[in-house]
C-alpha cells in the first residue's frame, strides 16, 4: 500500500512538470526570453563595464525606442498584414514635429498632437487603399513609403531641426529610480496592449481577423474596420516611435525611420507576432526589443566589428526563427 501511495505520487510529481514543460512549450515567447537570458548572461561575462549602471540605462533607453519602433509593425502583422512604410511614416511625423516646433514655434505639446495627427492620417491612407481597392499590404505600403519619404526629405530639404524644447527631450534624456522614463512608459505600453488582447472584445476582434478572416466575418466581425484600424494604430505608433526619438536626440532628423524596416521586423518576429497573424505577446516584444539592444550594445563592449552588425543581427534572427520552429514542432509532439 505505502509503496502503491509513493508511486502515485511520484506520477504526479512527474505528471505535474510535464503539464509545466507544456504550458512554457505553448507560450510563443519562450525561446526569445531564453535567448535574452543568455545574451545578458554572456556580455556580462564578457564585458566588466556592460553592468555599468550608465551602460544599462542607455540598454533600456535603446530597447524602450526598438519597442515602440516594433509595435507600429507587430499591430499590422496581427491582422494579417505589413507596414513597409512605417519607417518613412516615422520620418514624416518627426519632420512635422520638427517644422511646428522650430520653425513655427509651436509649443511642443502642439508638436506632438500634430505630429500623432500625421502618422494616424498616413497609416489611415495606407488602410484605405487595403480595404476600399482590395490591395495587398505588401504594394500599398511600399508604394506610400516611397511617397512619405519623397515629403520628408521635401519638405525639410534633409535639414534637421535643432530648436527642439528642452522640456520635450526630458523624456528621451531622464529617468526614475535610475530607470529611463521611456522604459516605464514602455512597460505600462505593455501592459495595456496585454490587457487588451487578453480581455477586450476589440482585441479579440483584432486576433480574430488576423488568425482567419473569413470565419472572422462569419463570426459577424466588421473585418475591414479592423484592417483599417490596424493601420491607423500603425502610423500611430510610427508617429510615437518618431517623437520618442525626437526626445532622444534631442534634434528632429528627417534620416529618422530609415532603418526601422529590419528593427521593426526583427523585434516583432522574434517576439512572438505570427506573420501569418493571429497572435501577439507583450512580454515577448518587450523581451525581443531587450534582445536586439543588447546585441547592439553587447558587440561594441565586446570591441566586435560593429560593421558586421546586421550579419549578427540576421544570424539571431534565423536561430530565433529556428527555435520557435521547434518548439513548435515540440509542442505539436506532446499533445499528440
Amino acid at each position: 500500500m505505502k509503496n502503491s501511495i509513493e508511486l502515485t505520487a511520484e506520477n504526479q510529481e512527474v505528471k505535474g512538470k510535464s503539464n509545466v514543460v507544456v504550458a512554457l512549450l505553448k507560450r510563443s515567447d519562450t525561446s526569445v526570453i531564453v535567448a535574452t537570458l543568455v545574451l545578458f548572461i554572456v556580455f556580462a561575462i564578457g564585458s566588466s563595464s556592460f553592468l555599468s549602471s550608465y551602460n544599462l540605462f542607455n540598454v533600456f533607453r535603446t530597447t524602450s525606442l526598438y519597442m515602440f519602433v516594433a509595435l507600429g509593425q507587430a499591430i499590422v502583422l496581427v491582422i494579417g498584414g505589413m507596414n513597409l512604410s512605417l519607417g518613412a511614416i516615422g520620418g514624416l511625423a518627426v519632420v512635422t514635429a520638427g517644422v511646428a516646433m522650430d520653425t513655427w514655434g509651436l509649443p511642443w505639446w502642439m508638436g506632438i498632437i500634430l505630429a500623432i495627427i500625421v502618422g494616424a492620417l498616413a497609416g489611415f491612407i495606407n488602410g484605405i487603399f487595403i480595404v476600399r481597392f482590395k490591395l495587398n499590404s505588401f504594394v500599398v505600403t511600399l508604394a506610400s513609403s516611397f511617397i512619405f519619404t519623397g515629403l520628408v526629405f521635401g519638405i525639410s530639404k534633409g535639414y534637421p531641426y535643432t530648436g527642439i524644447p528642452k522640456g520635450f527631450t526630458l523624456m528621451g534624456r531622464d529617468g526614475f529610480l535610475g530607470i529611463p522614463y521611456l522604459f516605464w512608459l514602455m512597460i505600462v505600453t505593455l501592459f495595456v496592449l496585454w490587457y487588451v488582447f487578453k480581455y477586450t472584445v476589440i482585441g479579440r476582434q483584432i486576433l480574430a481577423t488576423g488568425g482567419n478572416i473569413v470565419a472572422a466575418r462569419y463570426s459577424g466581425i466588421k473585418t475591414d474596420r479592423i484592417i483599417l484600424l490596424g493601420n491607423v494604430l500603425s502610423g500611430v505608433f510610427a508617429a510615437v516611435a518618431g517623437l520618442l526619438w525626437i526626445s532622444r536626440m534631442g534634434s528632429a532628423t528627417p534620416a529618422t525611420g530609415s532603418d526601422w524596416m529590419i528593427i521593426s521586423f526583427a523585434v516583432a518576429v522574434i517576439g512572438g507576432t505570427a506573420l501569418s497573424g493571429g497572435a501577439i505577446s507583450a512580454i515577448g516584444l518587450g523581451t525581443a526589443a531587450l534582445m536586439i539592444a543588447l546585441i547592439n550594445n553587447g558587440l561594441i563592449m565586446l570591441g566586435a566589428n560593429v560593421y558586421f552588425e546586421q550579419s549578427f543581427l540576421g544570424v539571431i534572427i534565423m536561430l530565433a526563427v529556428l527555435a520557435e520552429s521547434f518548439r513548435m514542432k515540440l509542442h505539436s509532439s506532446r499533445k499528440r
